[in-house]
């Protein structure tokens, strides 16, 4: 029995020592483990911070053209300067009439992917000065009547356009140019 009781005095205290290292090293693992995970999502939060800066930076470029395509359409497609492009001596309204919305539709197809680059209320702006132009086209014509000549037609477009405040063209162009310094701050 003494036998026992020495052997128990020898292995109890090396049991409790096991025990408290398990428990210590057990502790040491997951205050380490937590540290190396908070490292790892903090590395992780920056390298997703860091791509979503370089894809912003190379976005950009992209966006300011898209800016500056859609404002070349809307100038292309104002009532000055689709006038002077597409009216002809000796053109008929009728034909003034289809070469105008034939124009707007061709450019504004060629501009359709720039809607990628910018934000829906832009390209909203883009498409309701593109659809007024096109009824300020078909009022015109009407009014001109079906006989009339192309310089008959485009005289009532300008006095169309000279009772708005301003061209439906003119007013997406300042959103756009505003949108796009915004963009630049």
């Amino acid at each position: 029995m003494n036998e026992l009781a020495d052997v128990l005095m020898y292995f109890v205290p090396a049991m409790l020592v096991m025990i408290g290292m398990f428990v210590l090293v057990k502790k040491f693992i997951n205050a380490q483990s937590a540290e190396v995970k908070n490292f790892l999502e903090r590395d992780l939060k920056m390298k997703m911070s860091e791509e979503k800066n370089n894809r912003s930076r190379e976005s950009q470029p992209l966006k300011l053209q898209a800016y500056e395509r859609l404002i070349l359409f809307l100038e292309r497609i104002s009532p000055n300067s689709i006038l002077l492009r597409v009216n002809r001596a000796g053109m008929s309204a009728a034909q003034l009439h289809s070469d105008l919305l034939a124009t707007v539709r061709a450019e504004y197809e060629h501009n359709l992917s720039q809607q990628l680059y910018v934000s829906e209320q832009a390209w909203e702006e883009v498409q309701s000065a593109k659809e007024t132009m096109i009824k300020l086209f078909h009022l015109s014509f009407k009014l001109a009547g079906n006989n009339a000549s192309g310089m008959q037609m485009s005289s009532q477009i300008f006095e169309q356009v000279l009772k708005l405040e301003s061209t439906p063209t003119q007013q997406a162009i300042d959103f756009i140019k505003a949108e796009a310094r915004q963009m630049l701050e």
